[in-house]
């Protein structure tokens, strides 16, 4: 049906980059969603968990927001309310925060920008999800509510340059955040990377993987903001092998998360699922990507094809090349 088409986009954008005739269909069908949303209440049932959540919790999970920092136990990370100024708030975000597998990520980062001599902070408790699900499912009054009360947390401090290692989080301060009054100077962490690398701030042997490695571009860096090559030069400098995925870069195929779809029951054939078994059968030996919703579902995707590939986040492969 026509409903269930709005439902089933990803909004990874490659109709709009492939579109002949230069038509937007994401700001459309996210439009049609926030009528259905706002309007006649009309949703899936699994995205009224994750709005509750989000609104009275501050994450899609509906942990304790007194729990977001608790990843950091006995790493010395440095916290903004503590700390005042820093050349880098690091916004972990609600996956580098939560989510077991996200937590690894998050130490693989804390590990890299140490051995950098990066000054940075977080913001620990003060951090909440900036709801970019929600506003693409539709709910467009949660995602400003949140957004306003980010803005307000960020004032409090002289923000410089906002380091994100989630390219929805990344998509969000760049690109959504100018429309509310606030410009900031915001990266990736792989672009970060690539310039701890070049800068010769961050020295990586190469990695004593010895296999091929696949990156599965993520939507949000790749075709939405254009971050394509970063995340392959970090890699190569960490000595990896790259094997080229049939379907990348800006013809890159997507995870299946985005459009706020990591909160929704997957139907039909498992995205996912392709994704995976196209970067195994390229030749790899392990997947990289950089964004953590890519990461567990492709990883759900090798699981269900029984592949014992692994897929790591950039960060992670870097991290194990730092000197002992």
């Amino acid at each position: 049906t026509t409903k269930e088409a709005i439902w089933a986009c990803t909004t990874c954008g490659s109709c709009v980059e492939h579109c002949p005739m230069g038509i937007e269909h994401i700001d459309k069908l996210t439009d049609m969603r926030t009528a259905l949303v706002l309007m006649e209440a009309d949703f899936p049932q699994e995205a009224a968990v994750t709005f509750k959540n989000m609104e009275t919790a501050g994450n899609p999970w509906g942990f304790a927001p007194a729990e977001r920092a608790q990843w950091t136990d006995g790493l010395d990370v440095p916290v903004m309310s503590q700390k005042k100024e820093a050349d880098i708030l690091w916004w972990v975000g609600c996956s580098g925060s939560y989510d077991e597998r996200g937590k690894k990520v998050s130490r693989a980062m804390t590990q890299l920008l140490k051995a950098a001599g990066v000054d940075y902070a977080i913001l620990g408790e003060e951090e909440r999800c900036n709801c970019e699900s929600a506003r693409r499912l539709g709910n467009e009054y949660l995602y400003q509510t949140a957004t306003r009360e980010i803005i307000e947390t960020l004032r409090q401090y002289p923000v410089k340059r906002v380091l994100t290692t989630c390219p929805h989080c990344y998509n969000t301060f760049k690109n959504d955040y100018p429309a509310f009054g606030e410009r900031f100077d915001v990266i990736s962490h792989v672009e970060f990377l690539r310039e701890l690398i070049d800068a010769g701030s961050l020295r990586v042997s190469s990695a004593a993987f010895q296999g091929r490695t696949a990156y599965h571009d993520s939507c949000y860096l790749g075709r939405h903001n254009g971050v394509y090559n970063a995340p392959r030069e970090v890699l190569e400098s960490a000595g990896c092998t790259l094997a080229a995925a049939p379907r990348e870069k800006g013809r890159g195929f997507c995870c299946g998360a985005g459009g706020g779809q990591m909160w929704l029951e997957e139907t039909g054939d498992s995205i996912a699922g392709i994704r995976a078994a196209e970067l195994v059968a390229a030749g790899a030996d392990q997947i990289a990507a950089a964004c953590p919703f890519c990461i567990t579902m492709l990883g759900d995707g090798l699981k269900k094809n029984e592949s014992t590939v692994e897929v790591k986040d950039i960060a992670e492969i870097l991290a194990e090349g730092l000197p002992v």
